[in-house]
């Protein structure tokens, strides 16, 4: 069970390397309500440019990601088998 855990993560962590090696820059998006209601007046009024929060990672970023899922990866290998 815990090599499966340690092979998960890695997994994702590698996915995660791959991504941001084909991104350049991450673009949230806010979904805006449908109903108000109440907060009406407190919703966001956009008057010249609309912000979006922007994830920016380093170029380095990826293949930081990539060695680390790799070297999770090859330690749930490693890991004896419970039997």
């Amino acid at each position: 069970m815990l090599r499966a855990a340690f092979f998960a993560t890695g997994l994702f962590i590698g996915f995660a390397g791959v991504t941001f090696l084909a991104v350049d820059k991450l673009v949230m998006h806010e979904p805006q309500e449908r109903d108000p209601g109440i907060r009406g007046m407190l919703a966001k009024q956009v008057v010249d440019r609309e912000s979006r929060p922007i994830i920016d990672p380093p170029e380095w970023a990826a293949f930081t990601l990539l060695s680390i899922g790799s070297v999770t990866m090859l330690y749930s290998v490693a890991l004896p088998r419970n039997k």
